[in-house]
C-alpha cells in the first residue's frame, strides 16, 4: 500500500468518555437529562452538527441544537484530552508504518482544528502528512472528496490506497472512492459493518500494519 488513510475516533484513539462528557454538558445547558456513553457513540461518525442533533432528539427546536452545539464546541475543546487516549498498538503500527515508507493521512468528520490538537497533543503529528476533518471540505464523509483529495497530493493510485475505520460511513467512503476498506472491531460502531462489511477486519493496529506492510512487499 502507498497510502493509508484512518479515521480518527474509534479508529486512532478512544475519545468516548470526552465526547460523552461534552454532549451531557451541552444537554444539561438545556436542562436534559444526561444519555447513556452507548447512545453517544452511536451518534458519532458524522459530525458535530449531526451528533448534537442527535443528542437533543427530534423535539429540539432548530435555535436549541444552534445553542446546544455551540456550547457542546466550547466545551469540548477545553476538554478534549482529559481522557483521550490511543488504543492499544496504535503507536507503535504507525511507528512501523512511517518506518517502512507508507504514507498516512487522517481523513475525519471531526472539526479539523479539533482534529490537528488532538493529533498533536497525543504525539502522532510527526506521522501523518495531512489531517482533514469534516469541514476541510463542502461535503464530508462518506463523500469521497477527502480520498480524492489525497490520492491527487502525493499521487497515490486506488488500489495501493486503503481507508481504515470504525463504521459503515467509512466502508461507504473507501467504496465511493473505489479504494480497499479495512475495518477496526473495537471501535464505536462495529456493528454497522454487518451492512456495509469492509474488506478487510482487524482486532489491533498492529495487524494492520503487517498487511500493509506485507502487501507493499509483495504486491500482486
Amino acid at each position: 500500500m502507498n497510502l493509508v488513510i484512518f479515521d480518527l475516533d474509534g479508529t486512532l484513539i478512544d475519545s468516548k468518555l470526552d465526547l460523552v462528557h461534552s454532549v451531557n454538558a451541552a444537554r444539561a445547558l438545556l436542562n436534559l437529562g444526561p444519555i447513556s456513553d452507548e447512545l453517544v457513540s452511536s451518534y458519532v461518525g458524522n459530525g458535530a452538527p449531526v451528533l448534537m442533533r442527535r443528542a437533543l432528539g427530534p423535539e429540539a427546536s432548530h435555535e436549541d441544537v444552534a445553542r446546544a452545539l455551540e456550547y457542546f464546541l466550547s466545551y469540548y475543546r477545553a476538554h478534549m484530552l482529559d481522557n483521550t487516549r490511543l488504543y492499544p498498538g496504535v503507536r507503535e503500527a504507525l511507528d512501523r508504518l512511517l518506518a517502512g515508507g507508507a504514507k498516512m493521512a487522517v481523513l475525519t468528520n471531526k472539526p479539523v482544528r479539533f482534529s490537528h490538537s488532538l493529533v498533536q497533543g497525543l504525539g502522532l503529528a510527526e506521522h501523518f502528512f495531512q489531517v482533514y476533518g469534516g469541514n476541510s471540505f463542502e461535503q464530508k464523509k462518506p463523500d469521497p472528496i477527502g480520498i480524492e483529495t489525497l490520492l491527487g497530493e502525493i499521487g497515490a493510485p486506488r488500489e495501493r490506497t486503503i481507508m481504515v475505520g470504525d463504521s459503515a460511513v467509512d466502508v461507504r467512503t473507501a467504496r465511493n472512492a473505489r479504494v480497499t476498506a479495512c475495518g477496526v472491531s473495537y471501535g464505536f460502531q462495529p456493528e454497522t459493518f454487518v451492512e456495509e462489511p469492509p474488506d478487510l477486519m482487524v482486532d489491533n493496529m498492529l495487524e494492520l500494519a503487517e498487511y500493509v506492510i506485507k502487501t507493499s512487499m509483495n504486491p500482486e
